[in-house]
């Protein structure tokens, strides 16, 4: 992951397991106490204390935008990192980038701010087929979300109504973001084109969000047939 992780007090047996916690709550949360036991191997009893502490530290909060319902029974609770669990992640280089950022801004400008950061962005997706050569938005979509992870942002997709999302549960650079929105802008901008859709961010960590999130329409082709709609007898009697 690249990131100490900063944790309240605690035994050191208790400290190496609330790492854990988070490391899965950054890489694929939001989660649920049972997911995150049968990953880590230990009981769910177990985790709900971890999450206990990590929540009463103001690290870890009850999901919001939930994923639902597994199964039956009560509908299960999903934990995601806080911003302020999320301010814990000490990532190497954020003051060296931040200065680097700065000093490419006072003498180049906001032009060279704005290509450095494009150029950042292609050489994280340099491998991804566009949808013109894949032929499948969901294929691009996939890869680059691939490529992400690659590079640090432990991403992945899911489906959401006619589209997919592209969801970043880590950022190397949210720090730096923070300050310099063209470093989101820049991913933006290049997934649109290698989508060759409209993509919309709906959230950033930058911002203070738990993940960086990407909607990403799915049209219907257009050789696609409208369904046909059933005519309906007359009710008028046919006269004699």
């Amino acid at each position: 992951m690249g990131s100490d992780v900063v944790l309240p007090d605690g035994g050191h047996v208790d400290g190496q397991t609330r790492a854990a916690v988070v490391s899965l709550l950054v890489e694929d949360g939001p989660l649920t106490a049972t997911e995150i036991a049968d990953r880590l191997g230990i009981s769910a009893a177990g985790v709900r204390r971890h999450i206990d502490a990590l929540t009463a530290a103001g690290d870890v909060e009850t999901s919001s935008s939930g994923f639902g319902q597994r199964g039956r029974g009560r509908p299960a609770k999903w934990f995601q990192l806080t911003p302020t669990g999320r301010g814990k992640l000490r990532h190497a280089y954020d003051d060296l980038a931040g200065a680097a950022m700065r000093t490419i801004r006072e003498i180049a400008g906001e032009e060279a701010v704005a290509a450095f950061a494009r150029e950042r962005v292609e050489r994280i997706v340099a491998d991804v087929e566009p949808v013109g050569e894949t032929g499948s938005v969901s294929t691009t979509v996939n890869e680059i979300a691939d490529a992400l992870t690659s590079a640090g942002y432990s991403a992945n997709t899911r489906e959401v109504g006619t589209g997919m999302q592209i969801c970043q549960h880590h950022c190397p650079v949210a720090h730096v973001a923070s300050e310099f929105p063209e470093l989101c802008e820049a991913e933006t901008a290049v997934f649109t084109e290698l989508l060759g859709t409209h993509v919309q961010r709906l959230a950033t960590i930058a911002n203070g969000d738990c993940a960086c999130t990407t909607h990403v329409p799915i049209h219907a082709p257009p050789d696609a047939q409208p369904a046909s709609v059933p005519q309906k007898k007359s009710s008028r009697k046919a006269s004699r």
